[in-house]
């Protein structure tokens, strides 16, 4: 039995792991995972570069941060993917019903991760420049209390928080969403070291994670009561937001594209000392999934 110590989150988008462990898939691969839960990626991935853990969970651009830093990780597997994860929710009452609404307002957002990104995206899509907003720094667990105060006008978040806002904004409140300029791909994550050392550990916790993805997939009510216990979530909340995501194993090609765009967002907003594309491709380890599910291999390469 080897033993894990693995952050992740209590997001959504960790559903996988929770059902490996609370199922014992891990067990069956004979590893022994040590859990550290946090409650966003950005911060599990933080874990694993301050030596504190052997993999971690994160959305792909807390990833592209710390691979322009000069950090040498691996992404060994996409878990999750979501065109509607994040949004934008603002209340009505500060005069924001649609996305144009947004500029001169005072709009909070997560710095380094997906509500960073995401919050881009949409304002460019409606013809709008962060320069025309006043920005607001928040965590992921301020959101809530900020917006619905009246500290800010409209937060740029991700579920749970986005649906909880949404239904406590009620009817003074509007979510800006887009499924067209954004895909969100939560990753597997291990330093460059451990995965050289540990090829059959990394194994062995894939082959557990496409046991999750397919007892999720056969069983979907069973699996949402285990993310219910596991992350001491609220059922309901559970269910609602389940098929905003996809829950699969998989290196896709979505993740190359989303990384190449966000770095050259990184780059033209200067959150970033470099000015050249890094190979992200050398920052991809096949040989694990290579080795269990070789069809869930979608990057061309």
């Amino acid at each position: 039995m080897q033993k894990l110590t693995v952050s992740y989150t209590v997001q959504p988008q960790c559903t996988l792991i929770h059902v490996a462990q609370a199922k014992g898939f891990f067990a069956e691969e004979r590893l022994e995972i040590q859990p550290v839960i946090h409650t966003f990626g950005k911060a599990a991935l933080q874990l694993l570069l301050d030596g504190k853990a052997d993999l971690a969970t994160a959305a792909e651009t807390p990833i592209l941060f710390s691979i322009l830093k000069g950090e040498k990780i691996f992404v060994l597997a996409n878990v999750e993917s979501s065109s509607t994860n994040n949004a934008v929710i603002a209340r009505k009452d500060a005069g924001i019903t649609q996305g144009r609404d947004l500029k001169g307002k005072r709009i909070g957002f997560t710095p380094g991760t997906t509500s960073d990104f995401f919050l881009s995206a949409l304002l460019t899509a409606n013809g709008l420049t962060r320069e025309v907003i006043q920005e607001v720094g928040l965590k992921p667990e301020e959101m809530r209390d900020a917006l619905l105060s009246g500290q800010v006008d409209a937060v740029s978040t991700w579920n749970y928080p986005l649906t909880q806002i949404n239904d406590e904004l009620g009817a003074n409140g509007t979510l800006l969403i887009d499924q067209e300029i954004y895909t969100e791909t939560y990753n597997l994550v291990a330093r460059q070291d451990f995965v050289r050392k540990n090829p059959e550990a990394v194994k062995r916790f894939l082959r557990a994670l496409l046991k999750a993805e397919q007892f999720t997939h056969d069983n979907p009510d069973e699996a949402q009561t285990i993310v219910s216990k596991m992350t001491q979530v609220n059922r309901d909340l559970v269910s609602k937001v389940w098929h905003s995501f996809g829950y699969r194993i998989v290196l896709d090609q979505i993740l190359l594209i989303v990384l190449e765009d966000e770095t050259r967002w990184a780059m033209s907003k200067r959150l970033t000392d470099r000015h050249d594309m890094p190979d992200y491709m050398s920052f991809i380890y096949f040989d694990g999934l290579q080795a269990v599910k070789p069809a869930a291999i979608r990057v061309k390469r």
